[in-house]
């Protein structure tokens, strides 16, 4: 095969969000370091298509609309009787506002009949009764209809996969037209989801005059998944049988299950197996600082087990619960995602049974940390229930458990047991036997180290990535008869996503002219940096430098493709963090010059230095004798998990995907770090007093006299209300806008949404309002919620117990759930005048805690 003068081009193609989904991620990163121009596409988890990168790879991530879908269900759901019968109206909606639309009418006529004599008030009276007796046959019989025309819980098939589960249409009408603009060499398909796409693609391409081979990975065997309905159930079987035979290739993820895929379709050649390993190389390279037995706070002597991966009732961890009464002093970790549905039953589960305190969640890690993470525990846990696709291969999870050096205890799962009991790597149960578990457990527990020892090189190195991963880069080349020019060392394994849209940025130097005083000879030589958010930093300089004359400070941002130019000395370029001259740069910058140095976010002072986080840097920080404090501003610390628990509207309810478990990773490895440095801790806002209950509350400050507002608030007849939110998951925007909506088209609101306004209109829009709507979803309140407070603006969110206990009960922003939002609002519309109070103590809060005079007397003591 002769080397083409540019790289192959390769699509891999999931129908995910790619975050978090290590075998796409690895098979990527495979290819790029092969020498493959990679394009790795995947489901955006928004409206816009997101442009990423992960090294060398380009990361798109694709809306996909419901639209196919909604024509199949108006079909399906609309028969020609129903436009008949119920009279045009179409859904519950149009019921709704007909309903409305007549109550409206009658309300008009009956007071016209009221008013009118003679021939006219009887002819209104006949009208009445006539649009009456109308109304009620249309009403009627629009509810017949429904009746006759619900769908059932769990329909039976039509046998059509694109009419009983269009999305894989959607799916497909959505990265088809990517692909095929790419126009790569080999697509590598990955699950049943995209398998339709990538046979049309290929096809389409074909036509074109373009040569493109395409791969099926099979991840599962679909025909033995217990899909959660019947349409469902048979949709994905039969678009994988209708397209797998037209594959160049057919990938998969055992021997056993290469097998049934090649009965099953009568394949004229078996799957490719590549199972999914992790990868050995970066395996004890120190790049985690995580352990779970650290994660559960237990000594090193305590017994402890572990089940990491996905929750489902197949997993079978109730029989792991169940049996943990017997097993005295024994812990177990579980290492998830999130909090599920079945998570909180297996908790309940194990409070009654009395084993919850023995029960640890821990947060998921990277990819490429899972082993290091996981080798601190005594025993990992395969506890599956005898499913069909539970048998037929070797998850994820065991080469995870054995590379990280941990025997395993598992069900009698046929490929794993056979596995284990030919290599002698651990102990077997009966899957539907609590009581046998407990005997497998106490088993291996008391042989561990002579279990370890059968984990041999052979073993590791067969369940490697790097081992797995060479027969699918030899098929990409068979297939395609296209040879990279050559490996690239410069794409380490541990690559991670990154922004793609890259803006021309900001040299390292002066940034625009500081309000503070600059670095010089003074007592005290404060670094403040180096994230900035919302501009904080610089107006904490301000408060601190007006307030104590012998501190001059010095800002630093690092700046991100996508922040805003927030007022800083110093701005680094952050995509350069983890280039040495940058970072010794930033050495040169801090060490002699800096007395003081308050972090802001954990974020590291010396780029990449040391590591991603501020804990790195602190040995040097102490060496020089340089004073330090931590201080958060909210994602960073606040714990996913614990957030959930406590607020029934958090924010991490409606957070895309793979959004709470990267700041659960986050928060947690920074909680840890202030539990352990015993540095000073600040938070800006009251609520992660709650997570961080040693810190002290240093609040946000704003330039309360630039959005000073001498504007009448509530004298129109339809008051302004705002709501600006930065992203709709974090604001609840999305659970309040029915109540906003049905109250601006009944008149009695004008509501007005800002999202994506310059901040330097967003001032204009809140000094013309009459009400702000903050968030709903953390229980405190940010920045531009103590904006509109000093606008004298009343103030509505959601504000939880620990805040209002923060600011002595002072706080005047009006509390609201999404579920209360309505009874607020029409409460303060009642009560003008005490609205307009509301507003007016609003200021005087502004001033008394966020103007910067208390931020700077709370961070004295630090200054000292």
């Amino acid at each position: 095969m002769e080397s083409p003068a540019r790289r192959p081009r390769l699509a891999v193609i999931v129908a995910n969000g790619v975050t978090g989904d290590s075998r796409v991620q690895k098979t990527a990163v495979a290819a790029a370091r092969d020498g493959w121009d990679v394009t790795l596409i995947g489901r955006s988890a928004t409206k816009r298509v997101e442009r990423s990168r992960m090294g060398p790879i380009d990361v798109i991530k694709v809306p996909v609309t419901n639209e196919f879908k909604r024509s199949v269900n108006g079909r399906r759901n609309r028969p020609l009787r129903g436009s008949v019968t119920q009279f045009g109206i179409r859904d519950q909606n149009e019921l709704n506002r007909y309903q409305a639309s007549y109550r409206a009418w009658v309300r008009q006529k009956s007071a016209e009949s009221a008013w009118a004599k003679g021939p006219r008030k009887t002819s209104l009276k006949t009208v009445l009764r006539a649009r009456r007796a109308l109304h009620q046959l249309r009403v009627r019989a629009f509810n017949w209809e429904e009746r006759r025309s619900e769908t059932p819980k769990d329909p039976a098939p039509v046998r059509d996969w694109s009419v009983d589960w269009p999305q894989l249409v959607d799916i497909d009408l959505a990265f088809g037209p990517v692909l095929e603009k790419l126009k790569p060499d080999v697509i590598h398909a990955n699950d049943a989801t995209t398998i339709v796409t990538a046979a049309r693609s290929a096809a389409r391409l074909r036509a074109a005059g373009h040569r493109c081979v395409w791969i099926y990975d099979a991840h599962e065997y679909v025909r033995g998944v217990e899909w959660p309905n019947r349409r469902q159930a048979y949709a994905f079987p039969a678009a994988e049988a209708e397209f797998i035979g037209r594959a160049d290739a057919v990938v998969t993820v055992s021997s056993q299950l290469a097998e049934l895929l090649t009965a099953d379709h009568k394949l004229s050649r078996p799957p490719v197996v590549v199972g999914n390993s992790p990868v050995r190389e970066v395996i004890g390279s120190g790049r985690s600082g995580l352990s779970v037995r650290e994660s559960c706070r237990l000594a090193p002597d305590v017994p402890l087990m572990v089940y990491s991966g996905w929750l489902g009732p197949e997993r079978g961890v109730d029989a792991v619960i169940d049996g943990l009464p017997e097993l005295a002093g024994v812990h177990l970790a579980i290492v998830s995602s999130r909090v599920t549905p079945l998570l909180e039953e297996l908790l309940e589960r194990a409070q009654t049974l009395g084993v919850r305190d023995r029960i640890h969640l821990v947060p998921y890690v990277l990819q490429h940390e899972v082993p290091d993470y996981l080798s601190s525990a005594d025993l990992g846990l395969t506890p599956f229930r005898r499913v069909p696709n539970c048998e037929v291969s070797l998850p994820t999870k065991v080469a995870e458990y054995l590379q990280a050096g941990l025997p395993l205890v598992t069900s009698d799962v046929r490929v794993i047991k056979a596995y284990v009991e030919e290599k002698g790597l651990g102990t077997v149960f009966t899957w539907d036997d609590p009581k046998t578990f407990v005997a497998a457990a106490r088993t291996a527990l008391s042989r561990r180290r002579e279990l370890a020892e059968h984990i041999t090189e052979d073993v590791l190195k067969d369940l490697s990535w790097e081992q797995q991963s060479a027969a699918l880069l030899e098929l990409y080349r068979s297939l395609s008869k296209k040879t990279p020019p050559g490996p690239r060392t410069d794409v380490p394994w541990t690559v991670q996503e990154t922004p793609g849209l890259n803006r021309p940025a900001r040299a390292s130097g002066e940034g625009a002219d500081p309000t503070w005083r600059k670095l010089g000879p003074t007592r005290i030589k404060l670094g403040l940096g180096p994230a900035n958010y919302a501009g904080q930093g610089a107006a904490f300089a301000q408060a601190l430098t007006q307030a104590h004359p012998d501190v001059s400070v010095e800002v630093v941002m690092n700046q991100l493709p996508q922040s805003f130019d927030y007022p800083a000395d110093v701005y680094v370029n952050a995509a350069g963090l983890v280039e040495l001259d940058v970072q010794l740069e930033q050495v040169k910058r801090v060490i002699g010059r800096y007395t003081h140095v308050l972090v802001d976010a954990f974020q590291p002072l010396f780029g990449q230095l040391n590591g991603n986080s501020i804990q790195g840097d602190l040995a040097a920080l102490r060496k020089a004798r340089i004073k330090v404090a931590l201080l958060a501003h909210g994602s960073e610390i606040r714990d996913p998990a614990r957030h959930l628990e406590r607020h029934e509207f958090s924010l991490f309810r409606d957070a895309p995907e793979g959004i709470a478990e990267k700041l659960q990773t986050k928060a947690r490895n920074n909680l840890k770090i202030a539990e352990r440095s015993g540095l000073p801790l600040f938070v800006t806002t009251p609520d992660l007093l709650e997570d961080l209950p040693a810190a002290q509350w240093a609040p946000l400050v704003v330039d309360v006299a630039a959005w000073a507002s001498d504007r009448p608030v509530m004298e129109r007849e339809r008051p302004v209300v705002l709501h600006a939110p930065s992203k709709r998951w974090t604001k609840g925007t999305d659970r309040i806008m029915p109540v906003l909506t049905e109250l601006h088209d009944k008149g009695v609101i004008d509501f007005r949404l800002a999202e994506g306004i310059p901040w330097s209109e967003m001032q204009e829009l809140v000094k013309s309002a009459d009400l702000v709507l903050d968030q709903f979803t953390t229980g405190s309140y940010g920045t531009f919620a103590v904006e509109a407070m000093a606008a004298g603006k009343p103030v509505v969110g959601y504000i939880s117990e620990t805040v209002r206990t923060a600011t002595q009960g002072g706080l005047p922003i009006v509390n609201a759930t999404p579920d209360t939002l309505r009874e607020v609002l029409g409460a303060l519309l009642e009560d003008r005048e005490g609205t307009a109070a509301i507003g007016r103590a609003s200021v005087e809060f502004a001033h008394t805690y966020h103007d910067g005079s208390w931020t700077a007397q709370v961070l004295g003591g630090f200054l000292k």
